[in-house]
């Protein structure tokens, strides 16, 4: 009995150690299970489960704490290095719930510059002598209806330079197509549509001529420099931005003028009636 004893207390603790009974072939995949088994919890927490862990921070928290716990278990075997290294990939992993926020317009972006800041910078660009030229040729439009305001009286004759002067305008703006048709590597081709419609402003700047009323001849060549600006800048093949802009500022110039002029017509003449009333009346 004393010997059965004996025997039966040898083998309990030889049947408590795990690795007894492993030979040298099972021995690594039993190393394999225990050190590098991850928890149940963190592998079963992927997919659709880990979104619903997002939606609610206190679920998200626990979730944390149960990956350190995790963690914590598999760091305290201080001989298996692998081991250890997975438990610090694990403690990188961030648990804190995601932040969604709306990013703002950086203050350093330049708003696009208008039409009118463009056009003012393509002025700047144009040549010199075109733009000199230019501004120098609306003198007699500008000079006439300002003279007759600030003498206070209406002159027909004058009148009458503007509107011709206004015909000679229209008709080299017209003239400046076919000039700028006819070189080869020219982007307007000499067709139709280019040589045919410069000729238009012309034939009414004719028309603005015959016309005894000067306040006619004045609505005519507005009407002609209209026609002319839409020929330049939306029908027909374009010219330089920057000739563009210098058209329609010379375009408003000139009709503005015009009408000034026909406006200052019909002061006068209607002055001139009441003063003849009032000379009739005192007869």
């Amino acid at each position: 009995m004393r010997l059965l004893r004996q025997q039966d207390r040898r083998v309990k603790p030889a049947a408590c150690l795990p690795f007894q009974g492993l030979d040298k072939a099972n021995m690594f995949p039993f190393l394999q299970r225990c050190c590098f088994h991850t928890s149940f919890r963190v592998q079963k927490l992927t997919g659709p489960r880990l979104l619903l862990y997002r939606k609610n921070k206190t679920t998200w928290c626990s979730l944390g704490f149960r990956l350190q716990t995790d963690v914590c278990l598999f760091s305290r075997s201080p001989s298996l290095s692998p081991a250890s290294v997975y438990a610090t990939k694990l403690q990188a992993f961030h648990t804190s719930p995601p932040c969604f926020k709306k990013k703002t317009p950086k203050e350093s972006e330049t708003k696009k510059p208008g039409v009118l800041e463009r056009s003012v910078e393509s002025l700047k660009d144009s040549p010199k002598p075109a733009l000199y030229l230019s501004l120098a040729g609306l003198i007699p439009f500008v000079s006439v209806p300002l003279a007759m305001a600030i003498q206070g009286t209406y002159y027909p004759e004058v009148a009458f330079a503007q509107v011709l002067y206004g015909a000679v305008t229209v008709s080299f703006l017209g003239g400046m197509r076919w000039g700028f048709a006819l070189p080869e590597n020219s982007p307007a081709k000499p067709d139709w549509l280019s040589l045919a419609n410069s000729t238009v402003p012309p034939l009414l700047a004719w028309q603005a001529l015959l016309f005894k009323d000067v306040t006619h001849g004045a609505v005519m060549l507005v009407l002609a420099l209209g026609i002319a600006l839409h020929y330049d800048v939306a029908l027909l093949p374009p010219y330089p931005r920057w000739f563009k802009v210098l058209r329609v500022v010379g375009t408003v110039v000139m009709v503005l003028s015009l009408l000034a002029t026909a406006a200052l017509k019909a002061i006068s003449e209607e002055q001139l009636s009441d003063s003849r009333y009032k000379w009739q009346n005192t007869k």
